[in-house]
């Protein structure tokens, strides 16, 4: 079996506590203090926490009840999706521009394949000008780490943090990751880690020294890979970024409901903001889908396909429709959701049998607004009950960030 590492230049580059560096963008009093961003109700979660709240023992996914416990001083926001799509989209752009080939992982993650260019300008160089000219541009604070794989490189830009970066030399793999905890190979989650920790290894040294066919004979596959990871090999290409083809929101409610006037406000206001989204990335939908989740977990969905669109007041018709379609049960209704799916490029154009040319004068006036206080600044009366949202998936593709009820 071969086992040697490939002569490739990979950088991992991550935001650094990206959804709280966009908020204290916006604000920067919040700077130095715990902060919390999540949903601030009992079933609540923390989606993203400064480094002076990680200090009292909270991390990301704990709950928010918990996290407020260890530190009743935190501030918390309900964060604000459309702050952050435009923030990564700005990092998105720079990297676009500069490098040939990047992979965007999540909102806030990029892996960026810099083989070959050591020739004409030397990869550390090119990388650290990148990271540079992002801070100075965005204000975002940000970290990489430069190897010869993604595993490496990855795992190198958690030790490059707050704010830093690091390079991992050819042959220097095995070194740096020794000492580290097992629990810092991307694929070791919480089960595995405790697998792991009761066989007496804790440190990826252990595992370096252990032959691979004992690996696999505990973990399986896993432990074939997990291995490999540990011995700093990785094989794995980056795959040229492409842009998703829906946007969705979801809406858990903090208790169940059968509000029928409640679920639709929120439904119009979850689509309106959709829409918004659409026409700030350029794209258009050419399908609309409704999502109910009843007390008893039963799902249930209704879509329909329509001329490629932008539009409030060809989309919102239709959602409230399927709505109506889909809520036939009197059972209570723990979550409810809207996707737009069949995206492309291309901006709304006026249906002069659908509607006005002031109506597109509106949509321009709305979005503006949107773009400069926040993207709740401004909504129908037939939304503006809804609260926050409390998970939605931009263009980006990354893991859901929470819209706010916020004014800027």
């Amino acid at each position: 079996m071969n086992h040697e590492i490939p002569n490739r230049n990979i950088v991992h580059m991550d935001l650094d506590t990206f959804f709280v560096s966009c908020e204290r963008l916006i604000n920067s009093h919040l700077i130095g203090k715990p902060l919390l961003i999540g949903g601030t109700s009992d079933r609540g979660v923390v989606a993203a926490c400064s480094y002076e709240a990680r200090a009292f023992g909270i991390h990301s996914a704990m709950p928010m009840k918990m996290a407020k416990k260890l530190c009743p001083d935190a501030i918390v926001l309900h964060g604000n999706s459309a702050t952050y799509s435009k923030h990564s989209q700005d990092v998105t752009d720079i990297i676009r521009e500069t490098v040939p080939l990047y992979e965007k992982s999540s909102v806030d993650e990029f892996y960026i394949d810099l083989t070959g260019i050591d020739k004409f300008h030397g990869c550390q160089k090119m990388a650290s000008e990148l990271r540079q000219r992002i801070i100075k541009e965005t204000g975002l604070p940000i970290s990489y780490g430069l190897s010869s794989n993604k595993t490496v490189s990855k795992i190198a830009t958690s030790e490059a943090k707050p704010n830093n970066q690091i390079q991992i030399f050819k042959g220097d793999e095995k070194s740096f990751l020794a000492p580290l905890s097992v629990r810092k190979i991307p694929m070791v989650g919480e089960k595995t880690y405790r697998s792991l920790c009761d066989l007496g290894i804790q440190q990826i040294q252990t595992i370096q020294e252990m032959p691979i066919k004992m690996m696999a004979k505990v973990f399986g596959e896993n432990g074939i890979r997990i291995w490999k990871k540990a011995n700093g090999i990785d094989l794995t290409p980056v795959i040229p970024y492409q842009e998703r083809k829906s946007i969705s929101t979801e809406r858990t409610f903090d208790t169940d409901t059968i509000d029928v006037d409640k679920l639709k406000t929120i439904l119009v206001a979850m689509a309106e903001n959709l829409i918004f989204q659409l026409r700030r990335g350029n794209k258009l939908s050419a399908c609309i889908t409704v999502k109910i989740r009843y007390s008893d977990f039963q799902t249930y969905t209704l879509q329909k396909r329509i001329p490629y669109s932008a539009s409030d007041q060809i989309i919102l018709p239709i959602v409230i429709d399927l709505y109506r379609k889909l809520y036939q049960r009197r059972l209570l209704v723990r979550l409810i959701g809207v996707k737009l799916s069949h995206l492309v490029g291309g901006g709304h154009q006026i249906n002069l049998f659908e509607e006005a040319e002031n109506a597109y004068d509106l949509y321009q006036a709305m979005d503006k607004i949107r773009d400069k206080y926040g993207d709740r600044m401004i909504m129908r009366a037939s939304g503006f009950g809804a609260k926050s949202i409390s998970r939605w998936n931009p263009f980006t593709g990354e893991p859901p960030p929470l819209l706010a009820n916020r004014r800027s």
